[in-house]
């Protein structure tokens, strides 16, 4: 017979309350029965309640000094609070999931903790999802283990160009060349610097693209890879003002190798009149004729 789950709550309450008769909190008993009103209330769907059961039982476990279980508990909360729609406590439970794993040292469930919040988040509040993102590549760069990171620089970069942050997105791939150089991930490495230049150029900012083309060509890896090649004949385009050429060097196999965020821009380029980026183009003036000597 199943065993009400309210009362359940109300009989842990009263463990953990002091009282006169009440010394001590009995938050090893309480914890047991907030987990199973939590489990009850989930199979009802009586995911509010749920929440709040599995935030006490996360406490519970914090209090017997067992993180670890705390920290499942507290993802237990979160993904309730998906449910519900509560996106400000599926940011914060995550967050809080995250913290109890890295009280017990490990760096890649706390890293994924903040990585299921931010993938709940990235329709609702996609700003918060970022950070969260961030936030994870940040934990695992710290512990040393830049290569568990790589998909979740992609899937900032992604919210990143979805909301048209396209100086933010490039950037963010080239955080992800540089951990990939850390791990001598050249290939990873190569295909960030060829993304990074592509969102320049989709942004029409030729000028950011050059400097960044400019940049990745002191690094040997890519200056020797078929990346740098697709790159080089994207920017000659541009230097040539040549559109037809652009649209063919944005359909090169390299480039159709990217994520597929990256592709899709490719695919668009160019953006604007790319007529100003002609070599010699400043050169409007009209020619000097040299019978008028005024």
């Amino acid at each position: 017979m199943a065993t009400d789950p309210d009362k359940l709550m109300a009989k842990a309450d009263k463990m953990t309350k002091l009282s006169l008769t009440r010394w001590n909190a009995d938050w090893r008993n309480a914890t047991a029965l907030y987990e199973q009103a939590g489990n009850a209330y989930r199979l009802a769907r009586k995911y509010d309640k749920a929440k709040e059961a599995f935030e006490k039982a996360s406490k519970g476990q914090e209090m017997q000094a067992s993180p670890w279980d705390a920290a499942k508990h507290m993802e237990s909360a979160a993904a309730l609070a998906k449910e519900v729609g509560n996106w400000n406590e599926v940011s914060d439970f995550y967050r809080r999931a995250s913290e109890l794993y890295i009280e017990c040292g490990r760096a890649q469930p706390a890293s994924d903790a903040l990585a299921k919040g931010a993938r709940a988040l990235e329709d609702a509040l996609p700003d918060g999802a970022i950070q969260l993102y961030t936030d994870a590549c940040t934990v695992l760069e710290e512990d040393g283990k830049e290569q568990m990171a790589f998909d979740l620089y992609r899937a900032a970069t992604s919210v990143y160009i979805k909301l048209e942050k396209y100086t933010d997105a490039a950037t963010f791939l080239l955080r992800l060349a540089l951990a990939a150089d850390k791990c001598n991930a050249t290939h990873s490495q190569c295909k960030a610097y060829l993304s990074a230049i592509i969102v320049y150029l989709y942004a029409h900012d030729f000028e950011q693209a050059e400097k960044c083309y400019n940049d990745c060509c002191q690094v040997d890896a890519f200056m020797n890879s078929d990346q740098n090649r697709a790159a080089s004949r994207l920017m000659s385009a541009y230097t040539d003002g040549d559109v037809e050429e652009i649209k063919r060097a944005a359909q090169s196999s390299i480039i159709s190798n990217l994520d597929h965020v990256i592709i899709k821009l490719a695919r668009k380029l160019p953006t604007g009149d790319v007529s100003s980026f002609k070599r010699g183009a400043v050169e409007t003036e009209d020619p000097l004729d040299e019978d008028d000597l005024t």
